[in-house]
């Protein structure tokens, strides 16, 4: 597929966003300024100031002279890059691989894309027009290359859409400055007189080598296509991103729920063919007015089961609101990984952890509660309880140790141990009654003491003799004593599980 790329120009972005901001700048001449070396310097000026013959880099004082009504704005450090960012964000909905272009700029590669809005021409004109209803002034331009692109879409005075190899044609007519060079390569240009692309590009390379340096070669290449230019995009291509464009906003249910079917179909045949499943899952919709709406599921296990993903995505699918329509649908495979032929052999079984019905419940339970609500433990080599487990990363993780059934152990286990009133005989007898968050417990039988000492690797502290008691009720807890009995200094009894 032939290269297409798509230039975009934002004349007075900064200026433009504050008169979104403030309506009343929209009759009104002012200029951004920043204090250098003592002296407000214009950063930005909008287009009244600038028709009265205000300019960037002119200090504030001169150009109240001219325009005494001048209002003056201080600038706001990032803005350029935070609005470009955002601008990026939202021209993601015309093509996957945007890139800015500081300070006013972005740069699109739209190859294979402007067919879905009926051809180049329909698609500049649209993107154009909704910029221009968002607020911005803009002037954008298509080519074969990001040079030729750029050049016309700030120099060009006819066609801003280049057809395919006449880039060399294109620029012609065109000065110096719309290759992009330094300022000290365009003075020594406009001194030998080259006004135009034309008075050079002729020129043996090696002349213009020796006598203008590397940057004007490379320049002028990658300008016509003899050397690729890279683009670093903003929000890099998902490897598994399947994209949906609308002909038509669609504002009902239905509709969102197609789209997303399609989409998962397609997304989990790719999947599939490559032995790949997905565990993050990215829905989004590109609503008209700008915004994006986007759900998102996880899987315990990989999984190219296109119904078991939708009824994931379904508990959520009522939090997108259309408003005025999504014209654009996105999914996207955030995480993805490896499915063994085992577990393709295993699709259908019920064989416990690797049954997949067991890991479908745990996937619909987690994505209607919330992600990371489910979770799954294995046994730890450690003597300290707290410390005797650990969060399993996945269902297929396999435990390196065994768990403990030699000695007994709470169904309910306190993260930190819980301090209590114990009253018990000594120096070595099991707790008579206890007091626990007001109420008070009295034992009627009881088991103990187990030992477990600090693990002193990690760090220094007293043992812990544990008991199992059973209250009056009926009710099993899990209590220990802090270090020993030692003459009058009683130590601290704490509460640290339930048994049932």
């Amino acid at each position: 597929m032939p290269k297409r790329f798509l230039s975009i120009w934002f004349r007075h972005l900064k200026t433009d966003w504050f008169t979104l901001k403030r309506p009343d700048l929209l009759t009104i001449p002012f200029v951004l300024t920043t204090p250098i070396h003592g002296r407000l310097v214009i950063t930005s000026a909008n287009l009244l100031a600038q028709v009265q013959g205000v300019h960037t880099g002119m200090v504030a004082a001169d150009a109240r002279a001219i325009i005494p009504t001048l209002m003056v704005l201080d600038d706001k450090p990032e803005l350029s890059e935070k609005l470009l960012k955002g601008l990026a964000k939202w021209c993601n909905r015309y093509a996957p691989l945007v890139s800015m272009d500081p300070p006013d700029g972005l740069f699109l590669d739209i190859s294979g894309c402007p067919h879905l809005w009926g051809g180049e021409k329909p698609y500049l004109h649209e993107i154009i027009n909704r910029l221009k209803g968002l607020g911005y002034l803009v002037r954008a331009a298509i080519a074969d290359t990001i040079g030729t692109a750029w050049a016309i879409a700030r120099f060009g005075n006819g066609s801003p859409i280049i057809e395919p190899g006449q880039q060399a044609a294109a620029l012609l007519s065109l000065p110096p400055a719309a290759l992009r060079l330094q300022t000290g390569i365009l003075e020594r240009f406009h001194k030998l007189g080259f006004r135009q692309v034309s008075n050079f590009i002729s020129m043996p390379r090696s002349a213009l080598r020796r006598r203008f340096g590397q940057q004007l070669i490379r320049q002028l290449d990658q300008a016509l296509g003899a050397q690729e230019e890279a683009m670093l995009p903003v929000f890099p291509i998902a490897p598994y991103q399947e994209r949906l464009p609308c002909l038509e906003p669609i504002v009902t249910s239905g509709g969102i729920e197609i789209a997303l079917q399609r989409l998962l179909e397609t997304l989990c045949l790719r999947l599939q063919q490559e032995q790949k499943g997905l565990r993050t899952a990215c829905f989004k919709g590109y609503r008209v007015d700008g915004k994006i709406e986007s759900i998102e599921i996880g899987t315990s296990r990989p999984s190219y089961n296109a119904e078991h993903l939708s009824k994931l995505f379904e508990n959520k699918l009522a939090t997108i609101e259309p408003a005025l329509g999504i014209e654009l649908f996105m999914l996207e495979a955030i995480k993805v990984e490896e499915i063994s032929s085992m577990q393709a052999t295993l699709w259908n079984g019920n064989c416990g952890l690797a049954d997949s019905g067991l890991s479908e419940l745990i996937d619909r339970l987690e994505n209607k509660m919330g992600l990371g609500k489910i979770h799954r433990y294995l046994p730890d080599e450690h003597y300290w309880p707290e410390r005797s487990f650990k969060l399993a990363s996945s269902i297929q993780e396999t435990p390196t140790t065994a768990w403990r059934f030699d000695k007994p152990r709470p169904m309910q286990l306190l993260s930190v141990p819980e301090h209590i009133d114990v009253t018990a005989p000594i120096p070595d007898y099991p707790p008579m009654l206890f007091r626990y968050k007001g109420k008070l417990h009295k034992i009627v039988k009881a088991d103990g003491p187990e030992r477990i000492e600090q693990e002193w690797w990690l760090e220094e502290g007293q043992h812990r003799d544990y008991y199992c008691v059973e209250n009056e009720e009926g009710f099993r807890y899990w209590v220990f004593r802090l270090g020993h009995y030692s003459g009058d200094k009683s130590y601290s009894w704490f509460l640290h599980g339930f048994f049932s």
